[in-house]
């Protein structure tokens, strides 16, 4: 996994957490416990306070960065955070809520450890999942084809590959299991300010594992020839530069035992 910098993914904070807070805003149940998976700088918790004031809730990543930043701006006595790779974790005990937020892109035995979270969610429970699905847009296109060039080839190989599920596969996974499913897709357009905004964008998450392979003076090469590319792909206009996104989401809902 790529070293994370919590700066640069912040730097489009607004337009990274408002899927967040579409996701959040659809799941119905009450929580006393509520696990954030990917929980990064932890930049959202005030979204997960403001749905469930009353809950415990406890932000999970694998990133130290991450953590530590979470970590040095947390206020709140009853939000923790634990450093964890999601493949392993599992809650101490059962949980009302586990929300993800751009998170199982990176993982590709999604489906098997959404599973087993599934089984520690208490009855009438939810688990809320986002995942970016834009993995053929030109920004991801053009990173792998340019990633895939000598003299680069020799660095990135295996790094990069086309991540994303559609609502559809969220949507028979926790169908299966028995549970009521809301499963969608949304194509945010944002608008970004400044030079090479979809580069700034992309170089805080996917392109990260790309740019942290290469040696420093390949690095330099390899970031002006992506962002030529992205110019054209993108080319700034008045109001900004617009990053068309496509993202995936699915709130399920455990059943409840017959009374």
């Amino acid at each position: 996994m790529p070293q994370w910098d919590p700066t640069q993914y912040l730097r489009f904070a607004d337009e990274r957490g408002r899927p967040f807070v579409d996701l959040v805003a659809r799941v119905r149940s009450h929580a006393a416990t509520v696990v954030d998976l990917g929980c990064g700088p932890g930049q959202l918790m005030p979204v997960l306070r403001e749905r469930w004031p009353d809950a415990d809730i406890v932000g999970v990543d694998s990133s130290a960065e991450m953590i530590e930043r979470a970590r040095a701006d947390e206020q709140d006595p009853r939000i923790a955070y634990e450093l964890a790779d999601v493949v392993g974790y599992r809650p101490s005990g059962e949980v009302d809520v586990i929300v993800s937020n751009a998170l199982f892109q990176w993982v590709p035995e999604e489906l098997e450890v959404l599973t087993a979270l599934a089984g520690h969610v208490r009855p009438g429970g939810a688990v809320a999942v986002q995942v970016p699905d834009n993995g053929t847009s030109p920004s991801h296109a053009l990173l792998r084809e340019i990633a895939a060039r000598e003299p680069y080839a020799a660095h990135t190989q295996g790094l990069l590959e086309v991540r994303g599920s559609g609502p559809e596969v969220y949507l028979e996974l926790f169908s299966d299991l028995g549970w009521s499913v809301d499963a969608w897709s949304t194509t945010y357009l944002h608008v970004l300010p400044g030079d090479d905004a979809v580069f700034e964008w992309i170089s805080g998450t996917g392109a990260r594992p790309v740019l942290q392979a290469l040696p420093d003076d390949l690095r330099e090469q390899f970031t002006e020839e992506y962002k030529t590319a992205l110019r054209t792909a993108y080319p700034r206009k008045p109001l900004g530069t617009v990053l068309p996104f496509r993202r995936t989401f699915a709130v399920a809902h455990a059943p409840t035992p017959d009374v």
